[in-house]
């Protein structure tokens, strides 16, 4: 028996000495290896930090925006799940790693059997018994061709994939609060330059009404000016909807009500989050988490053709076991009661076309997930180029919307002083406030977008590449 528990130990030293995996090796990105250069780009500043140097914590900097994004990380339910994956992966690894060892057992067994005369040695009714103990390993399989270290190595490799995929829904989620966050502040600026210009121009209908009255306005002219009246009550009613739905968004992705000192007045009052750069070459998108998380799906399924092949080869198992047994309970353990068994088993495939096509399957899931692989890295560079492309632009479009209020707002108080002394009339007064209203709405939106813009980039850069923050 010591004989064959050298043969064990010895055989245990030679466990990870095989493997019928191919070896694996990063595909090449399909991307150009620096970003879009052009008009739309001239801006970019790649003096600025990257997001791997910057934590969500640093790159955001309004104090009530980080305080709601950390009671999003707390509560959110999708993040939760995301977590419980990761758990369940990593207790399904050490389900597999656990496969590579043998497992020692005891097996206490009790018999009675009573044995008729005609089936007796002595002829006679008997009863037998038979009592036994035994310490042993129940059918090891020994990992000669590497299949158990290749579910192993998958198992590991799903487990990374559901690590990195949390840590890409911790980076959708704090940009999603951030851009909702953001977006009920506009549309609360909004409203409040609704409802601004709702009183401006119920006194110029007021105005309007008196000059009717003493015959120095027409019908139409005080028609035009309740319209505007009407058409600014629509908008007040519009935003406070959109501001009520925005907040109702924000609890959602938060898991539970904010408080209202936490939540925005103005988008011009956020402190913005900071800018950042994708530095000088494409490959910090290899570091995304999603990607990440598709290469070691990819790793995963490398592992699997491992374990297709070594279905070819034969499986040896071993159960072996050391113990007492007695046919009385009072005598397992004396002198003489002790049993030992050694059963080595090996099974060969000889014919059986599932492990071919099994084979077959796992290569094309593989190529599969490479090409998934390419894509999500096409995917990746197009919004990152898309974003900066944003941010190379954005600039200029709202120091030409400053500079078009500016001249709409003096438009506007010629129009008005023409119209009351009787030198124009009072539609081009209404032009002109029509293209106030809409031109400072759309600064809003163009501030707006500059905001999530900077999000967007830094989100589609990876974020920061440390761990998640738990």
């Amino acid at each position: 028996m010591v004989r064959h528990l050298i043969i064990i130990f010895t055989i245990l030293l030679f466990l990870n000495s095989c493997s019928l995996a191919p070896k694996y090796q990063r595909p090449k990105a399909p991307i150009p290896s620096s970003w879009p250069k052009g008009e739309a780009y001239k801006q970019l500043n790649n003096s600025l930090k990257t997001p791997d140097e910057l934590r969500w914590d640093d790159f955001f900097t309004d104090e009530r925006l980080k305080k709601i994004i950390i009671i999003a990380l707390e509560n959110n339910r999708d993040l939760r799940l995301a977590g419980l994956n990761v758990q369940r992966a990593m207790a399904l690894y050490g389900i597999q790693r656990a496969e590579l060892l043998p497992s020692l057992s005891v097996v206490a067994r009790a018999s009675q059997e009573r044995v008729p005369a005609d089936l007796s040695e002595t002829r006679e009714v008997m009863t037998r018994e038979r009592y036994s103990v035994d310490l042993g390993i129940l059918s090891w399989e020994i990992d000669f061709f590497g299949r158990i270290r290749s579910l192993k190595d998958r198992a590991l490799e799903e487990y990374l994939a559901s690590q990195e995929a949390r840590r890409s829904a911790e980076l959708s989620l704090i940009s999603a609060v951030a851009i909702t966050y953001l977006s009920l502040s506009a549309d609360r600026e909004n409203l409040k330059l609704s409802q601004s210009t709702l009183e401006t121009q119920e006194s110029i209908y007021q105005l309007m009404k008196r000059r009717f009255e003493v015959g120095l306005a027409s019908q139409l002219d005080l028609n035009r000016a309740k319209t505007q009246v009407e058409t600014a009550k629509a908008d007040v009613s519009r935003y406070t909807k959109l501001v009520a739905q925005g907040e109702n968004a924000l609890s959602l992705l938060c898991g539970t009500k904010i408080p209202d000192e936490l939540l925005p007045s103005e988008l011009e009052k956020v402190i913005p989050p900071k800018e950042v750069s994708p530095g000088l070459s494409s490959d910090i998108l290899l570091n995304r988490p999603d990607i990440l998380s598709i290469e070691h799906q990819l790793k995963a399924l490398n592992a699997n053709i491992g374990a297709a092949r070594a279905a070819f080869f034969p499986r040896i198992s071993l159960t072996t076991t050391l113990g007492t047994a007695s046919k009385e309970l009072s005598g397992l353990f004396q002198s003489g009661s002790g049993t030992w068994s050694f059963v080595p088993q090996i099974v060969s495939p000889i014919f059986d076309t599932r492990t071919w096509l099994a084979l077959k399957a796992i290569k094309v899931e593989r190529e599969i997930a490479l090409v998934q692989y390419e894509k999500a890295i096409q995917n990746a560079f197009k919004e990152v180029s898309d974003a900066l492309a944003q941010q190379g632009t954005i600039k200029d479009q709202i120091l030409a919307q400053e500079s078009l209020i500016q001249a709409l707002k003096e438009t506007y108080r010629l129009s008005y002083l023409r119209y009351t002394k009787g030198i124009d009339s009072y539609l081009s007064v209404l032009d002109a406030q029509r293209s106030l209203y809409s031109a400072e709405q759309g600064l809003i939106n163009l501030r707006l977008l500059e905001l999530t813009n900077r999000i967007t980039l830094y989100k589609a850069l990876g974020g920061h590449n440390g761990k998640s923050q738990e």
